[in-house]
């Protein structure tokens, strides 16, 4: 069963104005979205804890979240009137760069959030290697790690992209909820063409 408190599956926000953008990239904004989106819906003193920031500055940008519709306020789950929780109001965002190529505003906006989001990426990869003494051997051996090239069409290359995406939409779709048995396990891919290759 869905739990409600997360956003619908394939909900999505494509981003194509530089406001929005700008306001993602801000490492803690997007640290902020990225819990709501795994772990559910939370309280601002929740998000403080989780974080390590103060409440005051959770507060202002979880505000400025929901001025930009990533978040909504989830009144359901409040114990009384003055308890505010937050959940994320979509699954997944996304932005095609190649729309930004011929606007420099919108394109400094969107390289800014691929800075944000690749520094995020970075941070938690090194925070996997930190915590691996705490885990099982047995969830540790499936991790993997690595990168590769090869000299492709730009066909092939649009197909190595779609077959990325096609394994991790099956991945996704098959393990959306948590069940008896199952851990959170992340991925990352980064499919791009090397210049002057």
């Amino acid at each position: 069963m869905t739990d409600p408190g997360r956003p619908p599956a394939d909900s999505s926000v494509h981003l194509h104005d530089p406001g929005p953008m700008r306001a993602m990239a801000h490492p803690t904004r997007l640290r902020l979205i990225g819990i709501l989106r795994m772990d559910g819906p939370a309280t601002v003193g929740m998000l403080a804890e989780q974080t390590g920031e103060s409440a005051g500055s959770v507060s202002y940008h979880v505000s400025t979240l929901a001025k930009h519709g990533f978040v909504e306020e989830a009144p359901e789950l409040a114990r009384d009137r003055r308890e505010r929780w937050w959940r994320a109001a979509h699954e997944m965002t996304s932005w095609d760069t190649v729309e930004f190529l011929d606007d420099p505003a919108r394109h400094a906006a969107s390289e800014a959030l691929r800075r944000t989001v690749l520094e995020s990426y970075h941070r938690e990869l090194l925070a996997v290697l930190d915590a691996e003494a705490q885990l099982e051997p047995e969830w540790i051996a499936p991790s993997d790690s690595s990168d590769g090239a090869a000299h492709l069409t730009l066909e092939e290359f649009r197909e190595l992209s779609a077959d990325l995406a096609a394994v991790r939409d099956k991945w996704w779709a098959r393990g959306r909820e948590p069940a008896e048995g199952t851990r959170l396990v992340r991925w990352m891919t980064h499919v791009f063409p090397r210049s002057g290759a």
